[in-house]
């Protein structure tokens, strides 16, 4: 009814592809950084105006002599990749009147 041979060459096969398993060195995938949407400015969507576009974000920068000073970003419009809720559906709020 059972072959004893067969058994004992299937849990042999079984064990070894196991320790083989865990002895081993794994090659692990290298670790990916959470893709974000930016625009071309650097600054996420969240910054930006949904009616005009225009980034909220303020930047460091030089005025002279080491000094730095907080400046609006120069950016004018959203220049990233849409996002996937505005792709199917645009947003219906504020209702334009």
């Amino acid at each position: 009814m059972f072959d004893p041979i067969s058994l004992i060459a299937g849990a042999a096969l079984l064990g070894g592809g196991w320790v083989a398993g865990r002895v081993s060195r794994r090659r692990s995938a290298p670790k990916r950084q959470p893709t974000e949407a930016l625009c071309g400015c650097g600054h996420d969507l969240a910054l930006h105006d949904r009616e005009s576009g225009v980034c909220h974000q303020e930047k460091m920068r030089k005025t002279g002599y080491g000094i730095k000073e907080w400046a609006r970003c120069g950016c004018q419009r959203y220049t990233g990749p849409t996002p996937i809720e505005d792709f199917f559906t645009p947003p219906t709020l504020p209702p334009a009147v």
